[in-house]
């Protein structure tokens, strides 16, 4: 077993000032070194243009262009760096795994991936310039991964594939751009139907009122559909899935029959190892790294890093009243000798 951890972070202020602070603590960082050496094997398969994409932020999220700014000035790196880095438009993404649920007041997710992409952090952030405050997981630095904001909506993805990719945002920054721009399941379903998308994924969404929808995306198309329950196929537009669904549909049947009555026991469900959710398939990037518990009405977050764990449980209506989180990381363990790439020094694609 691995001993792993996720970073907090908190930050209340401009947009602009967050990306320069973010740029500070991360310049001598091993997320920055780790995949600085990721590159040199793995050749972007993608152009940016930077008008391009400044147009794009410009139209769907101006404030996250002025974080991309300060990352640009604190790192004194060229826009077009910060851009492959964090931009989170017209780049590429590996498979992976997840699951969704939503209840009684709860929407608990497993986020499956591989360990050297995982950026273990935890992000607490209020915009003083625009939008709503948010907490959640990071990825891609700028992006988040699933989170809830200050109105209670809730938002996690599950990947489909990336065949095919089209001229668009990839996940993590449309996640970010719904839960800052967004105070209920309508709004987002609207945004996530304008919205350019890079690969093929499930965005579920869920808010105070209970509703939930699942919104099927592709760079061709998006669907909207009810469902409780979500992994990695779409059942609308099911010429887009995948060849192999196995696995999927085995996740989703454990869910649905489960008769789950409150969070606690979906928690349990999906974090537990012998429950059939949780994954140790790291090397075939569909590993449950978290488990993540988001409760809309009173404003609490569950976290756990791995298996069989108890979660780190956080208060953020009091966050969102001022009190700071006094803890400063997330601790967990999981069944894998893979190196992480905020905390191993040899997180490469050089080595297994």
């Amino acid at each position: 077993m691995k001993k792993i951890y996720s970073t907090i972070i908190q930050f209340r202020g401009s947009h602009y000032d967050f990306g320069y602070q973010q740029g500070v603590e991360l310049k001598e960082s091993l997320i920055l070194k780790n995949r600085e050496r990721q590159w040199k094997v793995r050749r972007a398969r993608f152009v940016l243009d930077e008008q391009e994409t400044k147009e794009m932020f410009d139209r769907f999220a101006p404030a996250i262009w002025e974080e991309l700014c300060g990352l640009r000035d604190s790192l004194e790196w060229p826009m077009q760096k910060v851009l492959k880095e964090f931009g989170g438009y017209r780049l590429d993404y590996e498979k992976s795994g997840c699951s969704i649920v939503t209840g009684q007041d709860y929407f608990i997710r497993n986020y499956d991936y591989h360990p050297k992409t995982y950026e273990g952090r935890f992000v607490f952030y209020k915009p003083t310039d625009a939008g709503y405050a948010v907490a959640g997981n990071s990825q891609r630095i700028t992006g988040r991964s699933d989170g809830i904001n200050e109105k209670g909506l809730v938002m996690g993805y599950n990947f489909m594939h990336r065949k095919q990719p089209g001229d668009g945002f990839i996940c993590g920054l449309i996640g970010r751009m719904v839960l800052e721009n967004c105070s209920n399941v309508d709004e987002a379903v609207r945004l996530l139907q304008e919205l350019p998308h890079r690969h093929s994924f499930s965005y579920i969404v869920y808010d105070t009122t209970g509703k939930t929808r699942v919104v099927e995306a592709s760079p061709r198309g998006v669907e909207v559909r009810e469902a409780q329950a979500c992994t990695n196929h779409f059942e609308i537009m099911k010429a887009e899935n995948r060849n192999y669904l196995k696995d999927s549909q085995r996740r989703l049947d454990i869910i649905e029959q489960a008769n789950l009555s409150e969070g606690e026991q979906a928690f349990r469900l999906f974090n537990d190892m012998d429950k059939g959710l949780f994954s140790t398939d790291y090397k075939s990037w569909a590993g449950t790294i978290h488990t993540a518990a988001y409760f809309p009405s009173e404003q609490k977050v569950w976290m756990a890093l791995g298996g069989n764990q108890k979660p780190t449980v956080f208060d953020f209506a009091a966050w969102l009243a001022g009190q700071d989180e006094d803890r400063d990381k997330i601790y967990g363990e999981v069944d894998t000798d893979i190196p992480f790439v905020h905390m191993d020094e040899n997180a490469t694609w050089f080595r297994k």
